[in-house]
Parts: structure tokens; sequence; C-alpha cells
């Protein structure tokens, strides 16, 4: 079993350097089982938007392929993955986790999980969308993501978000995956092949440049990530 922790700046937030480390671990796993969680009291508060805040066009599309990258290594790793989700999992912290087989959260009351991309202003990127589409049941589809909202674990249980919570989602997470790796090896990779697709059409991938990447750049963006940035 390898762990794998996100950590860093802004409760664990997902810079460029750190998704690049995040899926470098990921595919020097080669296969293993992995458990992922968040340094100290959070998994992960989503991206940093600060670097969101400074990049242009160009950056703007390293940065999102830098995320993309980071879940297509972890939704497609061959071998079983559970998050421990033991703090706040917001936006893409929430999609880290989502990729995981199994999902174990705190039942901290005061965590909060989901996607807020909607709430913020931001469109998806199309493959993310997919991975969300692919998640959550078709009953939540519409709350989850245009509702735009934070959810407390009981709320993130109810949304499909995590499949259970615990006390020590640390401690039953392992738990779970050690069930999960028990099954043949080869078996539960190619079912879980099968299981998935990530890959943007090429349709996808030129509305996502022609526009949803403007949308990420614009200064109405800017502006709105700047206000949140002043109220937290």
């Amino acid at each position: 079993m390898v762990e794998i922790r996100l950590s860093g700046p802004g409760k664990n937030a997902l810079g460029v350097a750190l998704m690049a480390d995040l899926t470098r671990q990921i595919q020097a796993a080669a296969g293993q089982p992995l458990l992922v969680t968040g340094e100290g009291d959070a998994f992960s508060a989503g991206l940093n938007l600060a670097e969101v805040l400074a990049a242009d066009t160009e950056a703007m599309l390293g940065f999102l392929h830098a995320l993309e990258g980071l879940l297509r290594a972890l939704y497609l790793h061959d071998g079983p993955t559970a998050a421990a989700v033991n703090g706040h999992a917001i936006a893409g912290g929430c999609l880290v986790a989502m990729c995981c087989d199994v999902r174990v959260a705190t039942d901290h009351p005061r965590a909060r999980i989901g996607l807020n991309e909607v709430a913020l202003g931001l469109r998806f990127p199309p493959a993310l969308l997919r991975l969300v589409q692919a998640r959550i049941s078709p009953a939540h589809l519409d709350e989850v993501v245009l509702g735009g909202a934070l959810h407390d674990p009981a709320g993130a249980l109810r949304l499909g978000f995590v499949d259970e919570l615990s006390g020590d989602p640390v401690a039953r997470a392992r738990e779970r995956l050690g069930a999960l790796a028990a099954h043949p090896r080869e078996a539960y990779a190619a079912t879980k092949r099968d299981l998935r697709s990530y890959e943007p059409t090429a349709a996808e991938e030129r509305r996502f440049v022609d526009e949803v990447l403007p949308v990420w750049t614009s200064a109405a963006i800017k502006d709105r990530i700047r206000g949140f940035l002043t109220r937290r």
C-alpha cells in the first residue's frame, strides 16, 4: 500500500507544482494500492486561486491540463484507490477524492465537501464534467453541479461525494483499501479499465479551448476571485 498525502499551503491548495508532484507519485506507484489523504486538518481546499488569478491564457491552459493529468492518473490507476477525506474537500480537492474507488470522509460536522465552481462563475472543462457525471447519480447531478454548494459530511454522503463517514477516516479507508487489494490484481485492473472512460473527444477539446478557457481567464472571473480571497 502506498500513501499519498496532499500537502501544501492554503489547506493543501492544488497548484501546478503540487499537482505535478502528485501525478508523479501516482505513476511511480505502478498499480499498487493507493491511499490518498490530506496533511493536517484538510484534504484539499481546492485549486490554488492565487495561481489562477495570476495566470494568462497560456499559463491557465497549462494549469488546467495539470489538473486533468492528475485526475486522469488517479481515476485510471490500475490498482485500488481509497480517499481518506480528513477535512475540507472543495472544488478541485473534491474532484481528487471523487477519482478514488472508495471515499471515506470525516464525520466532523464542520468539514465542507462539494463543487462550488458554478458559484464562482467557472465552467467545468469537458473531461472534468464527464468525471462528475460518472461519479454522481443523475438524481443528484443538478443539485451537485448547478447548486454549487458546499456540504457537511452528512450532506456529502447523501449526494454521493463519499461512500461512508468515520471518526477515523484514514484507518477506515485503509480497511476498505485492503479489502479491494485482496482481489486478483490483473482482473481488478482490467475491469476498472472497462468501466472508465476519461479522454475528451476532439470536439470537446475544441470547445474547451474556445468556450471554457476564456471564462477562466476573463476579467470578471479574476474580479470574483479577488473578492473571494479578500472575504476569506
